[in-house]
C-alpha cells in the first residue's frame, strides 16, 4: 500500500496545484519511484490511497496503464483518515491471508523491498538522527515511543532507532482495527498493540533514506538518485 492521500502543505506552492505523489523528482514524480521499486521487488498488487487532487492520480495511473501492475484505490475524498484509517480503510482490497508491506509516497531509500521479513508486523528502522523515536528491547520487539525534545515517553524506553515510513502489516492485527475509530494514526495503534502482540523492528543496515516532505528537500532527492 502507497500512502499518498496527504495535502503535502510542506511542498507549497507545488501542491496548490497537484498531488504529492505527482511532484516529479528526477524527471518522474514520486509515485512512480515508488511504484517501480515495488515492482522491481516483485510486489504485484498495490492499494494507493487518494485524497488531495485525488483525480489527478487516478488519471496518471490510468495514463501509464497501472504499470502493468493490479493497482486498486482506496478513496478518502470525503476524509483523510490518516495512517492507521487508511489502512483499515483498504483492507477489503488485500487478501485477508496476506501480510501488506506500507510504503511512504515521499520516501526514497537503498531499502531492498523483498528482503524484508514477512511472519510478524515489522518497522523499518535504523539509527538515524531525528527528534522522535521508536524504542526495542534486546529482542527487537517494539516498546515504546520517545520524543527527545520534550522528553515525552509512551510505553518504556529502550534501545532507540529511527523509523523509516516503511513497514509490515501482519493480517493477525486486523481484528484489533474493529475497535478504532476511522481516523488515527497507525503508530498509536502500534504501541497500544505491542503490550500484547508481537510487533518488531527490522534495523535496515546501511540504509540511505531520504524524506522528500519540504521543498529544500527537492534539490537533495535529485543528488540522491543520481548516487
Amino acid at each position: 500500500m502507497i500512502f499518498a492521500a496527504g495535502l503535502g502543505t510542506r511542498l507549497k506552492p507545488l501542491t496548490d496545484t497537484m498531488p504529492k505523489a505527482l511532484v516529479p523528482v528526477g524527471g518522474q514524480p514520486l509515485l512512480w519511484h515508488v511504484i517501480t521499486k515495488l515492482k522491481a521487488a516483485g510486489y504485484e498488487r498495490i492499494v494507493v490511497n487518494v485524497h488531495h487532487f485525488a483525480q489527478q492520480i487516478v488519471d496518471y495511473l490510468k495514463a501509464n496503464q497501472n504499470f502493468g501492475l493490479d493497482i486498486r484505490i482506496s478513496d478518502e475524498t470525503e476524509q483523510l483518515l490518516e495512517t492507521g484509517g487508511g489502512i483499515k480503510k483498504a483492507l477489503p482490497l488485500f487478501d485477508p491471508t496476506e501480510p501488506i508491506l506500507i510504503h511512504n509516497v515521499d520516501i526514497l531509500s537503498n531499502l531492498d523491498l523483498s528482503a524484508l521479513p514477512a511472519d510478524a508486523p515489522q518497522l523499518v528502522v535504523s539509527e538515524r538522527t531525528t527528534k522522535r523515536y521508536l524504542q526495542f528491547d534486546g529482542d527487537m520487539r517494539l516498546v515504546g515511543w520517545k520524543n527527545i525534545e520534550t522528553g515525552e515517553v509512551k510505553g518504556r524506553e529502550g534501545r532507540s532507532l529511527a523509523f523509516s515510513g516503511i513497514h509490515i502489516f501482519h493480517p493477525s492485527l486486523a481484528p484489533l482495527l474493529g475497535g478504532w475509530p476511522d481516523r488515527f494514526p497507525i503508530m498509536d495503534f502500534y504501541l497500544k498493540a505491542c503490550g500484547d502482540h508481537l510487533i518488531r523492528g527490522y534495523e535496515a543496515k546501511n540504509l540511505r533514506l531520504l524524506d522528500v516532505g519540504k521543498l529544500d528537500s527537492l534539490d537533495k532527492a535529485e543528488t540522491f538518485l543520481k548516487e
